[in-house]
Parts: structure tokens; C-alpha cells; sequence
């Protein structure tokens, strides 16, 4: 499969500016025979706690809508960050759509971020996410979500690509940079990571580090235009190399809910 990382300096809660950007990079890959397009946390708004001005009904939303046709016009799946409305809060998103303009799949942050006061805002997902694309099963997951193991011992169980679409900040970015590759390394599976690059609303840096790691721990090779990344995995690289050396069929997942 080949897949593009876009490392997109969103512009502060402009969805119409982010848009016109994300199209550009959607119309290249697209014409780069790319089958999948990814986009960074909150796609069109960066990362704002400002719900009401960001978030969005799901059956009427205008971003879900916008990256549909998009995604039908270019004939290519677009796997994007939305915010959409819930209850007095929002959830913040992470959306899957086929190179048809059909949702495959939509996945709730389980971990907002506390330190920078998401929880505040932002109701936590309750389910993990997987689905299915080309001949891949793909695991969705956001940003902080990838401090936490458990959820991607779980997901790759079920998975061929794990994916985190994220605004992680320059001044952490060895933490995200280690933990991409940790997470990989300890599954034996790709894992995707996509984040923005420029300086948010809040004054925060971003620079590029989307990446994308195989099971040994290996940073992929790709073919780059502008702050666009592409990528092509080949899921039998992964079958191989577990044939070689599998170290997840020694898990005791038993053991580990006794004592966690």
C-alpha cells in the first residue's frame, strides 16, 4: 500500500485556509497513485480546546463532508482529525475515509490530554477502532494516546498499521520520535505517525517528524514533496520477519491484568 504523511502547518482555527491546503496535498498524492492520505490531529483547526467555535455535528459536518468529496474526487481514502460535539463536551476524532467518500471508520481519543486541559473539554472514547483498507487492518489512535502501551498490545492483535495522527510539540518530540519506534519494536507492526509542523495559537512549536517504523524499529524510506511524505508497506514484510523472530507469542496477558 502506499501511503502519504502530510506534515501540515495548520493555520489557527481557519478550516476554509486548512482545507484549501489539505486539498493540494490530496490532489499530488492522488496523482502519485497514493491509496491513502493522512492527515495531523484536528486537521483543519490545529489543536484547540475552543469547542465552540470547532466542533461539529457529525451527521452535518462540514469537514466529514468536505474530505468526502475529496476523497471521491481524487480517488483516494483520507484519514483526517475532526472535532464533533457531545453532550456539553466534544470528542476529538480521528476518521477513515475510502477513496469512495464513505466512512469506514471514526475513533474516539481515549486519552485526552490533562496537562494541556483537553479532559476539560473533551469526552474520552470508550472503544478501540480497527478497520479494514486495500488488504490492510488498520488501528486508529490520537496523539497522547501513544503513552499508553496497553491500547497498542491491544490494537495490534487485530492490526497490520497502527496509526497516530497528532500536535505533538517540538520541545517533546524525542519522546514522540522514541515512543513511535517502542511502540513498533514491542508489537512487531507498522507503526504511522503524522504530526503538524509550524507554531500554533497557543505559541507552541511544531517541527516535522511524521514517520513511519516497521517491526524491527526501522524508519521506513520514503520519497518526500515539500512537507509531504510518501511511504509504501508491504505487510509480508512483517509476516517474515515474525517468522524470523516473534517475541509477542511470550505476552501473559493473563498475568498482566492481575497485576496492573
Amino acid at each position: 500500500m502506499k501511503i502519504a504523511l502530510v506534515s501540515l502547518n495548520q493555520i489557527w482555527e481557519d478550516k476554509e485556509a486548512n482545507l484549501n491546503l489539505c486539498e493540494q496535498y490530496i490532489k499530488k498524492a492522488s496523482s502519485l497513485n497514493s491509496n491513502l492520505i493522512i492527515f495531523p490531529e484536528m486537521t483543519l483547526t490545529g489543536f484547540s480546546n475552543n469547542i465552540s467555535l470547532t466542533a461539529e455535528d457529525f451527521e452535518n459536518s462540514e469537514t466529514i463532508n468536505s474530505f468526502s468529496i475529496l476523497a471521491k474526487n481524487f480517488n483516494i481514502a483520507v484519514n483526517f482529525g475532526v472535532v464533533i460535539k457531545d453532550k456539553d463536551k466534544a470528542l476529538n476524532k480521528s476518521i477513515l475515509i475510502d477513496n469512495f467518500g464513505n466512512i469506514l471508520a471514526h475513533y474516539s481519543k481515549i486519552h485526552p490530554f490533562s496537562f494541556a486541559n483537553e479532559d476539560k473539554f473533551f469526552n474520552s472514547g470508550d472503544k478501540l477502532t480497527v478497520v479494514e483498507f486495500k488488504d490492510f487492518k488498520i488501528g486508529l489512535t490520537i496523539c497522547y494516546d501513544l503513552r499508553f502501551p496497553e491500547l497498542y498490545s491491544s490494537l495490534a492483535t487485530k492490526c497490520n498499521l497502527i496509526v497516530n495522527i497528532a500536535n505533538w510539540p517540538s520541545k517533546r518530540v524525542e519522546h514522540w520520535n522514541t515512543l513511535l519506534k517502542a511502540r513498533a519494536i514491542e508489537n512487531q507492526i507498522f507503526v504511522a505517525g503524522i504530526n503538524r509542523v509550524g507554531i500554533d495559537g497557543n505559541g507552541l512549536e511544531y517541527i516535522e517528524s511524521s514517520n513511519i517504523f516497521n517491526a524491527n524499529g526501522e524508519e521506513l524510506e520514503f520519497e518526500r514533496i515539500d512537507d509531504m511524505k510518501i511511504y509504501k508497506i508491504d505487510k509480508n514484510f512483517t509476516k517474515e520477519f515474525k517468522n524470523k523472530f516473534n517475541t509477542t507469542n511470550d505476552r501473559k496477558v493473563d498475568f498482566y491484568k492481575e497485576i496492573l
